[in-house]
């Protein structure tokens, strides 16, 4: 690529990360140019790589990872693992890091999630805006920097290990009472790490997908998708287990189903795993992201704590986890952060507080989640718009017109009553815009989420008559 001039990764370069399709978005090239950048701009002496099992992943990791020795750092390649144990492994060593994935995309895709010492995310605010243009510079043709330090090393260290270790160490599910569990790991990492996690775990494990292939020959490794845990939710039901949990591509999501197959919201699993860590650690700080459910809110003031209302996506709340010291933070899309684990995100670490949740009294999942399930929500529309900001506008100027409604720019737009309440925001990488819409009632949430949408899909003009009032 160095001979092309003007070269452009606007579709490349995310808001948190970079991911696009091999190889005509991201080559070997360009990883060895992002592995380059990475040192340059992060100034790390010392790196961790690790990839999933994509296809493509093992020779982009490598790529990068002689980019990254080129300009003077020294490189430990952890190898296939998932996103949290690649942030397990730069945190334990307090070094810089790179992971190579696309989470839930479609085999064709890859990308990298990075991070400095430490896990502390890398985004668009947090040096990714500075590697871009570094990067879009270099595969023009100019010539990369003399190195601070001579050639660095690269060298080989498996984690898997130490990282079930530290997990175990977090929440006690070594004296639950006996379990029947179904895990998808939609082949996937988990297919990988839930082994290594739960073989000392008094469970029965129920393995659904555990052959690493990216692939993916049975179905996307996105488990919010409801078509993709059709499997899990039917072998929880053959198989009479006690819960189901999926995971994605990474396996650094975790999505819960209970005994009867039913999906537990993300939220749910929010307010959960709160409670439990507010009993450990009375008065603390749990972020929750602004479209998971008023519940989570409402629970950690119940039990004493400090709620924290948070835009959407993982540098933003990493953030936020260490400026007000947050022993927890969740989102709808079922991303967990725990303090203890350098305020990243590991599906693994919710999965067992649910288990050790459920494990530790004689109630089915059903029962013990239904306090935290206190709300109907509409789950997230997209909707495909030519121009979101203007529609975001004429939605705003809308429903300023409604008595006793309240908004806020956090995260896009947020319309709220003291009875329902959404939120309409543009997308980072698509013309698209995504609705969450909750209410205190079935008919209420139908009402505003049917009047949000006829805006959205008219441009913002609305409809003859209200559907409804503030």
């Amino acid at each position: 690529m160095n001979d092309r001039p003007g070269v452009d990764l606007t579709a490349l370069v995310k808001a948190y990360d970079v991911r696009g399709i091999v190889p005509d978005q991201l080559d070997e090239e360009l990883a060895r140019l992002f592995g380059a950048a990475f040192v340059v701009t992060t100034g790390a002496d010392a790196i961790v790589t690790g990839h999933d099992m994509r296809p493509s992943s093992p020779a982009l990791a490598r790529a990068f990872a002689h980019g990254a020795a080129a300009q003077g750092a020294d490189v430990t390649e952890i190898g296939l693992c998932s996103t949290d144990e690649l942030y397990f492994a730069g945190g334990t060593l307090d070094r810089a890091g790179a992971m190579f994935t696309a989470s839930h995309n479609p085999a064709r895709y890859n990308g990298i999630k990075m991070c400095r010492a430490g896990a502390a995310p890398v985004g668009q605010d947090t040096g990714l805006r500075e590697i871009r243009t570094l990067v879009e510079r270099w595969a023009a043709g100019e010539r990369l920097p003399e190195p601070r330090r001579p050639q660095g090393s690269i060298s080989r260290r498996d984690m898997l290990d130490a990282y079930a270790a530290h997990l175990l160490s977090l929440v006690d599910v070594l004296a639950v009472r006996p379990l029947r569990i179904v895990v998808d790991a939609g082949n996937g990492m988990s297919g990988l790490t839930v082994p290594a996690v739960f073989r000392k775990v008094p469970v029965e494990i129920v393995p659904l997908y555990f052959e690493l292939d990216g692939t993916f020959p049975h179905h996307e490794a996105n488990p919010l998708d409801p078509a993709n845990i059709v499997d899990l939710q039917r072998a929880v039901r053959e198989h009479q287990a006690d819960l189901g949990l999926a995971f994605d591509g990474d396996a650094d999501r975790c999505f819960v189903v209970d005994e009867n197959g039913d999906a537990v919201t993300p939220s749910a699993v929010t307010a959960l795993i709160a409670a439990r860590l507010l009993a450990d650690h009375p008065g603390s700080t749990v972020l929750h992201n602004l479209i998971t459910s008023r519940a989570v809110p409402e629970v950690v003031r119940q039990l004493g704590g400090t709620p924290v209302r948070t835009r959407v996506g993982h540098s933003f709340i990493k953030a936020e986890m260490t400026r007000t010291h947050a022993v927890f933070g969740g989102e709808h899309s079922a991303h967990y952060y725990f303090r203890d684990f350098y305020n990243a995100d590991t599906g693994m670490l919710a999965a067992l507080h649910v288990v050790a949740a459920l494990g530790s009294q004689p109630r089915p999942l059903s029962e013990l989640i239904r306090p935290y399930q206190r709300y109907p929500s509409s789950g997230e529309i997209n909707t495909a718009v030519t121009d979101p900001s203007s529609t975001l506008a004429a939605v705003r100027d809308h429903f300023a017109a409604y008595d006793g409604t309240s908004t806020d720019d956090l995260d896009g737009l947020t319309v709220s009553t003291p009875t329902w309440w959404f939120n309409l925001r543009p997308s980072n990488t698509e013309p698209l815009l995504r609705l969450n819409v909750e209410a205190t009632d079935v008919p209420t949430l139908d009402r505003v989420r049917d009047e949000v949408l006829a805006l959205v899909r008219t441009g913002g003009m609305p409809s003859p008559g209200r559907a409804m009032e503030g």
